[in-house]
């Protein structure tokens, strides 16, 4: 499944997608299709985007280990494997501390227990993937899934992500994205996103930190350099050219694009984007 993933992706969340997109993006040469924040362990939207496409790969990114049941999840997992053999990535992930406070305990311990649950459901290690951004964690990636699907991560990450993982586990991180000429217009779309919930969570604050960012950086919506380092800006070609020298250059496998814009993305934003990353159009 590595290889179908091909080297980019879009990711959205759940609500957001529909299937007329899901084909649209598919017709322009993306390899997978990302549903974030899924809470659904029956995976209704999963089986809905596979039924619109033909072969592109949908993955969650992530099913939530608090809000979802292993042993639901499992047998949904057969049933769409049954249906659509071979195209299905299953992405889980622990979630944040300040979303289930009344649930949270240790993430790791977490992930693990769902893990062992759908081993014992028969879903195969190779077709799961890891939200993964602590060394333990993106360790864990490498022996019980795929790989590890960072989110809100830089190059710098990724290039430990794979030191961490070796060269065979799948690395698909996240990257965020805003097309645009104007940066004092890019980036207020851009900080409006990672503000608000992300630089309030401290899972990704530390993640920030250990990569060499400040406390100060993170106040008032996030300092220009933060921002300008977590969304790629510009014209499709120079997000194109930061996308190959960035995540790919330090070792990455896929990147999932999450395009950003004021208002709902358009699909010509899609498009323009796919041909300055050379996607070829499937026919």
């Amino acid at each position: 499944m590595k290889n179908q993933l091909q080297r980019y992706g879009v990711w959205k969340v759940a609500d957001t997608w529909t299937p007329v997109l899901a084909k649209e993006l598919e017709t322009l040469g993306f390899g997978a299709l990302w549903i974030g924040g899924s809470k659904d362990s029956e995976l209704h939207v999963v089986e809905q985007l596979l039924q619109a496409t033909e072969n592109i790969v949908i993955a969650t990114g992530i099913i939530n280990v608090w809000s979802t049941d292993a042993d639901i999840v499992g047998p949904a997992f057969h049933r769409i494997e049954q249906r659509f053999p071979g195209r299905f990535l299953l992405g889980i992930g622990a979630g944040h501390r300040e979303s289930n406070q009344s649930v949270y305990d240790k993430p790791y311990t977490a992930v693990k227990h769902y893990l062992d649950r759908l081993d014992a459901g028969d879903v195969p290690s190779d077709r799961r993937v890891l939200a993964a951004l602590g060394p333990d964690m993106v360790r864990l990636s490498g022996r019980r899934s795929l790989g590890a699907h960072p989110y809100l991560t830089i190059p710098e990450h990724t290039k430990k992500a794979r030191d961490l993982l070796g060269p065979l586990p799948l690395l698909a991180p996240e990257q965020k994205v805003v097309l645009g000429s104007d940066p004092s217009i890019t980036r207020a779309v851009g900080r409006a996103f990672v503000d608000d919930p992300y630089l309030q969570r401290v899972n990704y604050r530390n993640n920030l930190l250990s990569l060499g960012y400040s406390e100060d950086e993170m106040i008032n919506g996030g300092s220009d350099r933060l921002i300008d380092d977590l969304v790629l800006q510009g014209t499709a070609a120079r997000v194109a050219e930061r996308l190959e020298g960035g995540h790919h250059a330090a070792g990455a496998d896929h990147v999932a694009i999450q395009l950003l814009a004021d208002g709902a993305p358009t699909v010509e934003s899609y498009r323009e984007l796919a041909q300055a990353l050379g996607l070829r159009r499937a026919r």
